[in-house]
């Protein structure tokens, strides 16, 4: 198995979790906090996806699809279109006010089926290149994928606890 094969198989598996955590879900689910600090399930979703976005653009010398496809302006977030949600305050959050899975699901396929398509054009040796030398060590194309992978991991991970939390004290 080479490695790329890896990294598409745990990209797929964000994919997997994102449509487990998100499909199906009613708008109040979607925007609800369990407190005035908290994350939503929109927030979280819609971050992660800016993130893959955001850093396989770069990887591929290209424009974000949030901003290339129209996602910016279907979503119609307060943000700057480069705004990826790092370091949004609660009100920030808030502003993520997402109703629809299908819009958050819509802009997450796009972004998920251009990374598997660099992913199947990858070979071994360009696992190796630098991508980033503003960090020591400077990181690689694989480190950079790997990053990705973990940050999307941790917040669909944190979307789908909130979902069962969610659902669990409405019943």
């Amino acid at each position: 198995m080479k490695s790329a094969d890896v990294l598409a198989d745990a990209f797929e598996r964000v994919s997997e979790s994102v449509h487990s955590a998100v499909d199906g879900i009613d708008a109040p689910t979607l925007l609800a906090r369990v407190d005035s600090d908290s994350n939503t399930i929109a927030w979280l979703i819609w971050h992660l996806t800016r993130v893959q976005d955001d850093h396989v653009a770069d990887l591929l010398d290209a424009d974000q699809i949030w901003i290339s496809a129209g996602w910016v302006d279907r979503f119609r977030l307060p943000f700057a279109p480069e705004d990826t949600g790092y370091g949004h305050s609660s009100d920030d959050v808030a502003a993520v006010a997402v109703s629809s899975p299908e819009l958050l699901l819509g802009y997450f396929d796009e972004v998920h089926d251009r990374t598997a398509h660099f992913l199947r054009g990858l070979s071994d040796d360009e696992l190796d290149r630098v991508v980033d030398e503003n960090w020591d060590p400077p990181v690689t194309l694989g480190v950079r994928l790997v990053s990705v992978i973990a940050d999307d991991l941790q917040h669909v991970g944190q979307a789908a606890i909130l979902r069962g939390v969610l659902e669990r004290s409405s019943r």
